[in-house]
Order: C-alpha cells, then structure tokens, then sequence
C-alpha cells in the first residue's frame, strides 16, 4: 500500500497558494485493508474512505469506463492492482493530475508541472470529452486563475463535446453548482467567457447575452466580495424578469438568489432614479422592495444596482445612502401604535401607516440634502 497526495492540493502548493482540502488516492490497498487501519467508507460509487483523525479523503486507485451519456454513466473500477498512472490518467486537467508522495516526491507523468509554469490548462486525455462537468470545471478554473489560458486543443474538444449533446446531459443541480463556484471566485467574468467560446453557454445558460459591460459588472461584484445572491442578481440584471424565472426554475436556483435577481431587474430604474423621487415614490419603493421586513436584503439590492451603475459611470452611487435613509425613516415608523389607534376602524390602518410612512420620508427630504 502506498499513499499520495493529488489534485488540487499539490497545485495550490506549487503555485504558492494556501491548501484548504487534501485528496488523496491509496495505491496497492483493497477496502478491508482501509477498514483495519480505521478508515469509515462513505463512497457510494468506488470506494472512499475518511482518515480516522484527519477526516480527509482517501480514495482507492481506480479506473472508470463510460457507459451512458452525462457525467453519471460511467463504470469505476478499484483494486489493488490499479497503478498511480492508471488513477491520474481518467482526471481532467494536467495541473491536477500530479501525485505528491510522502516523501514529497512528485509523480507528473502528464506534464502538469510544466503547464503550471506556463499556465496552460490543458486536458491529460480524450477521457476529457466524456464528462461534460469538466467543460464547467475548466470555466471555473479560469475564473480563478484568471492568467491561464485554454490549451487549443482543449478548447477544440469541448466544442466537439457541446456539437455532440454532451452538455445538454448535464443535471440541473450541477450546472448551478459550478455556475454558483464560478460567481464566487475572483474574476467571474472569465468562466463566461471560456463557456461562451466553447458553445457552452448557449446551452446553458441561453437567456444570457455576453457583452463587456456585463463582464465588467461580474468583476466588480466579485472584486467588491459580494455575496453569491448579489453576484447572481449582477449577472442577471439585463435578462428580463420573466426569463430570469424559468431559468431559475430550470436550475433550481436558491430562492434568495432568484428573489434578488428579479427585484433588482425589477427595481434597476427606480433605484438609479431615486433622487428624483417623490416620498410618496420612495415609500412604495421600499415596501414593494419588502424592505421593511428585510433591510439586509434591501441592501443587496443597492449593492447589485451600484455594481452597474459604477460600470457605467465613474464616481459615487449616491442613491445607494440616500435610499438607506429613506428606508430607515420609513422602518422608524411605529406601525404596530398606529394600528391601535385605528382599532375602531381597522380598514383605515393601511392607510394611516402608508401616510406616516411618507411623512417620515418628508421630513428626511425637508432637513437633508438631497445628494
């Protein structure tokens, strides 16, 4: 039996960044062996085992064969007699198909080092093309080691695997997975870009249109560290509300996402206008928004308005402080003493919360200045 480190724990540290997670694949070993030494199996498709200290991962050698179309249909195959080689030969890029020992000798029978030092992704085989995951994969990647380039021969191949259906085999729930990865890394706007010029994007993701306003405005939510909901609605932005929902519906995107995304759709011109706006206009503005139940919520809908809006333009967003205080003005309002003023006469109640509301707003417009 012989243990490796591999995958993206070896090439964080030959790229000098920090480790988080570490794989790695036992060589030699059946799973008896595993469970004598106190690793507890949770591996439903080919056996992996968590060290009995460390929880890390520890995956028998294995080799797998394709057996149906999507990332599901495949056949995995673990025994001792399975090499390191065999292992690393069925993994996706060459930068994650290098073993490390435990003596920190490094196995890189594909060249990864190399590509690493020229920053290359580039696919170890043409096992590659039949796991359609792995065009998503790469998109990630690339936003995240946003100097690397596609190798042309890898870029080739994923556009045979999207003329081919592969893509389209994809479940919902992982297209939103590595979408939702690739939002949150440093640049967003290069996984777009890579899916865009393999013909991924257009599958799946066909209510997006790529302009360079709409990649500047990824990176800037993702360079101002947004949260996943903001970067979503950022991305959405220029999509109608209605196609933002049936592609939510389609992805099974989270709720918070989808709700963000629609109301800042929704609210991107009133937002931009806000400091024309009447108090009447603000007040409507913040209960349509829900922003009395949920300021955070309100606020994330400045956010994603002002990542547009700072593209656009150079300078401040100063709608983004003006409609915080509007809505702090209309939270103030004591609705639950003004509805017991009212309790002779409850159809009055929304009314009389409504006109409070907007007094608040009046005052907050008669002793500030507007920006």
């Amino acid at each position: 039996m012989k243990i490796y480190t591999v995958g993206g724990a070896v090439r964080d540290a030959l790229l000098g960044l920090p480790v988080k997670d570490h794989d790695h694949v036992v060589v030699g070993a059946t799973p008896e062996q595993m469970l004598r030494r106190g690793f507890r199996p949770v591996g439903k498709d080919f056996p992996v085992f968590l060290h009995p200290a460390t929880q890390e991962e520890y995956a028998l050698a294995r080799t797998e064969r394709k057996t149906a179309p999507g990332y599901r249909g495949f056949v995995f195959h673990a025994a001792p007699d399975v090499t390191l080689e065999d292992d690393l030969v069925r993994r996706d890029l060459t930068i994650n198909a290098i073993a490390r020992d435990e003596d920190g000798a490094l196995t890189d029978p594909f060249g990864g080092v190399d590509d690493i030092r020229n920053k290359v992704f580039r696919h170890v085989s043409d096992a590659f093309g039949e796991d359609p995951v792995r065009v998503l994969r790469l998109a990630r990647f690339a936003a995240r080691f946003g100097d690397f380039k596609v190798a042309p021969a890898t870029m080739e191949l994923m556009r045979a695997m999207v003329a081919q259906g592969e893509v389209d085999a994809l479940v919902a729930e992982r297209v939103w997975q590595e979408v939702a990865k690739g939002l949150m890394e440093a640049q967003p706007s290069r996984m777009l870009t890579v899916l865009q010029d393999c013909g991924a994007l257009a599958r799946i993701l066909p209510e997006l249109t790529v302009n360079q306003h709409l990649l500047q405005v990824v990176d800037r939510a993702a360079s101002e560290n947004h949260e996943l909901c903001v970067r979503f609605a950022v991305l959405m932005l220029a999509v109608p509300v209605a196609k933002i929902n049936i592609l939510s519906e389609r992805l099974r995107v989270p709720n918070d996402c989808r709700e963000l995304a629609v109301m800042a759709a929704r609210e991107q011109a009133a937002i931009s206008s806000a400091l024309a706006l009447s108090a009447e206009e603000l007040v409507r503005l913040c209960e349509r928004c829900d922003g009395l139940r949920k300021p955070q919520r309100f606020v994330q809908l400045l956010q994603a308005v002002e990542c547009d809006a700072r593209v656009r333009q150079v300078g401040a967003f100063p709608q983004s402080g003006w409609l915080q205080a509007v809505l702090a003005a209309v939270r103030g309002v004591d609705a639950g003493a003004l509805a017991l003023s009212c309790a002779q006469e409850p159809k009055r109640i929304p009314g009389v919360i409504h006109a409070a509301r907007v007094e608040a707003v009046i005052n907050v417009i008669s002793n500030t200045e507007r920006p």
